[in-house]
């Protein structure tokens, strides 16, 4: 795209307050067609004419900043008039915010001192045939905007009585054109409005409004009021045991907005900031808050639903709900690890245990794609990836389990959507993240040496430990045994020669097993049998039932065990005793939150403790999607869809559902790009009922009966 235009910024620096452009022009012509691209440094809101230009919020959304800046393509023919004024307001956003807010570093005080500026070009075709372009440069004019702070942590200040007295020339600004990219990001939107469901007293006198469910966007408040007064909100998660608001889990982050209304009947909300809640405190109000006048709006991207889950038992339908809404409220541009408190990263990690559900639940092919080269355009000169993307910790020593996100999310997105193409966008970047292990390890074969995560936040933990008590070691060889894997099998599927990778795989294979003859903990074991490392696997995985059966009937695992836990118990004849688990009520697990009155997923699950008390304040999320995962094996081991790795994107399925009599009837479905899959069956008097519905040719396995079926409906009885 030719701008024809130029960076601009204001012309002094105003500190906090976001500077506003803008250009007004006479059309003396008819205009035909207008186009404006745009994009800024910051994030950006553009009205033309007053109206708002687009759905996208938090344009130009979240890239590798130095490397990938998207811009915007947007029609606005309609908004043209005779006398026109273009306005853009530009907060920090993502770009200048301090982020991460826990540390210091030189890299952070480097992208907080990045200037906001603007680059855009409305591009007028006129009925006459003749073509105008309006970019921005020189001849534009800046001011302040209502706008007096706006930050990805601490939120907004809005004065709606403010107006713009003093305009000056804006100034050019040298940063690189070289970098912008044509959007490729799904964009986010307003999506879901939630009402406020109650307003009440707490205990300690404060007044909280309640939503019901726990959302990242913001909120729309409407009132009469008069100019000057205030209106001043805080966002919360959770209320404490005594029912009072509580939002210290959000750490350095204020999550506050004030807004400074003007005279008569106003609505507003923010429009350059997010936030996770489900409870406002509000701090200052002009009079009696009634629930109508605060509406919760669900900001993601815009990712269509795939998946459906439903079943008999109520809580584990609330679990599902809690999935779906924890997928909403962190696939915000990027997959965060929480929305609320002073970190809102892309933790590679998280997102690796998750892609498969994720991919199951919306589709998330192009939101995945971008996020994955903004991970190839970030990946470091020696292949190391780092804990999150886009990388604002470079500082960080690669850790297993986290960078191999390089090689399972594009696997993964290929198995479900089927498009090869995303293997040859990051096959190098696929054998960058492998290589980097290879001459990063201590041992050959084996990753040794490193600095690790381990099995991050594992139950097993030694006091004082989130790393769990599964070797460090042991996670990162196995993990590099599966990454190998990876970059053989997508290698092979593009048509290259991989033996230099297949002669690594055996090789890593030997020497873990030579070097790891026993497993010691529930992850240890479930890894060895997931990622096929195991000499005997029915022998691992029945002594991974016993390990559980001894330990309680109760999970042990962490971020890396705990995505495949099921799966191994289901698909080596423990199925039982995976549903004893998936149906736990009591702490740990998945059902615990839902009876502590959970709507997202949690980052602990007891970041409310069976006391009331909170898991600590140092780092206690309640809306952290990554534990569900356990999705995935709801609808592949449960419900039992398959999708082949033989017939990417659902070509052929194979239905092989694994009910039980604790659930009378459970049903899955997953709308493919070869048509929706479906899965259902129901406990009878008669028996189990099976009901399947494939838009493909499909293999249906129930108990010892194989079928081959073609594409359509059928009921089975088993």
């Amino acid at each position: 795209m030719e701008f024809q235009a130029k960076w601009i910024q204001a012309s002094k620096d105003i500190g906090d307050v976001c500077p506003v452009f803008k250009r007004s022009w006479r059309s003396e012509k008819n205009v035909q067609r207008a186009e404006l691209y745009l994009t800024a440094l910051g994030v950006y809101e553009a009205k033309l004419n007053g109206a708002r230009v687009g759905a996208f919020v938090l344009a130009p959304g979240w890239t590798a900043y130095d490397k990938r800046l998207q811009y915007q393509k947007y029609d606005v023919t309609a908004l043209v008039r005779q006398e026109n004024t273009l306005e853009v307001t530009v907060g920090r956003g993502w770009f200048s915010s301090p982020m991460p807010g826990w540390m210091d570093s030189e890299d952070k005080a480097r992208r907080m001192a990045r200037p906001r500026g603007i680059l855009g070009a409305l591009h007028l075709a006129y009925e006459d045939g003749s073509s105008e372009v309006i970019g921005t440069d020189a001849d534009w004019l800046w001011g302040e905007s209502a706008v007096r702070f706006s930050e990805i942590y601490d939120g907004e200040t809005y004065d709606a009585g403010f107006e713009a007295k003093e305009w000056a020339a804006a100034s050019e600004l040298d940063w690189p054109y070289e970098i912008l990219i044509p959007q490729e990001g799904e964009e986010t939107r307003e999506q879901e409005r939630v009402m406020a469901k109650r307003i009440f007293r707490t205990p300690a006198g404060e007044t909280v409004v309640d939503f019901g469910q726990e959302i990242t966007g913001y909120v729309e408040v409407s009132l009469e009021a008069k100019q000057g007064q205030v209106v001043k909100l805080l966002h919360g998660e959770v209320l404490d045991k005594n029912g009072n608001f509580y939002n210290d889990n959000y750490r350095s982050a204020k999550a506050e907005l004030t807004y400074i209304c003007r005279d008569g009947a106003q609505t507003w909300h923010p429009s350059l900031t997010f936030f996770g809640f489900r409870y406002l405190k509000l701090v200052e109000f002009p009079q009696e808050a009634r629930p109508e006048q605060f509406t919760g709006i669900a900001v993601y991207s815009a990712i269509r639903r795939t998946g459906r889950l439903r079943c008999s038992d109520p809580e584990v339908n609330q679990l599902f709900s809690n999935i779906f809404w924890g997928q909403r409220g962190n696939f915000l541009d990027v997959p965060t690890d929480c929305p609320q408190r002073d970190e809102r990263l892309g933790w590679t990690g998280d997102a690796q245990v998750f892609v498969k559900a994720a991919s199951y639940n919306f589709d998330v092919e192009r939101f995945f794609r971008k996020w994955l080269r903004d991970m190839a355009a970030d990946q470091r000169a020696d292949g190391g990836v780092g804990h999150v993307i886009p990388d604002y910790l470079p500082d960080n020593v690669p850790s297993a389990a986290w960078g191999d996100a390089a090689t399972i999310c594009p696997w993964q997105i290929y198995l479900t959507y089927g498009d090869v193409s995303v293997l040859a966008e990051q096959f190098e970047s696929m054998k960058g993240w492998v290589d980097y292990i290879t001459h990063a390890t201590t041992t050959p074969y084996l990753w040794t040496g490193g600095e690790h995560y381990g099995d991050w936040l594992g139950l097993d933990a030694p006091s004082g430990s989130y790393k769990g008590s599964s070797r460090e070691d042991f996670i990162a060889s196995a993990f590099y045994a599966r990454s190998t894997e990876l970059v053989v099998k997508a290698g092979k599927v593009l048509g290259k020669d991989v033996s230099e990778y297949e002669a690594l795989y055996d090789g890593i294979v030997r020497a873990f097993r030579a070097h790891y003859p026993e497993y010691r903990t529930q992850t240890e074991t479930i890894l060895a049998v997931q990622f096929g490392l195991a000499e005997d696997l029915q022998k691992t995985a029945d002594a991974l039932a016993e390990m559980i059966r001894r330990d309680g009937c109760q999970i042990r695992t962490g971020f890396v065990g705990t995505p495949y836990i099921l799966h191994v118990l289901s698909a080596y004849g423990h199925n039982d005793l995976a549903y004893t688990l998936f149906l736990r009520r009591a702490y740990p697990s998945w059902l615990y939150p839902v009876q502590k009155g959970a709507t997202t997923i949690w980052e602990h699950w007891d970041g409310i403790m069976e006391n009331g008390e909170f898991w600590d304040v140092a780092m206690n999320s309640f809306n952290h999607y990554a534990y569900g995962s356990v999705a995935d094996w709801v609808y592949e081991k449960a419900a039992g869809i398959h999708v082949l790795e033989d017939a990417p994107g659902f070509a052929r399925v194979e239905f092989c559902p694994q009910p039980d009599e604790r659930l009378e009837w459970l049903e899955a479905s997953i709308d493919t790009r070869n048509g929706e899959v479906c899965s259902r069956w129901t406990h009878t008097a008669e028996g189990v009922r099976y009901e399947i519905t494939t838009p493909v040719p499909a293999v249906i396995r129930i108990g010892e009966r194989r079928l081959e079926v073609e594409p359509g409906s059928y009921t089975l009885w088993g």
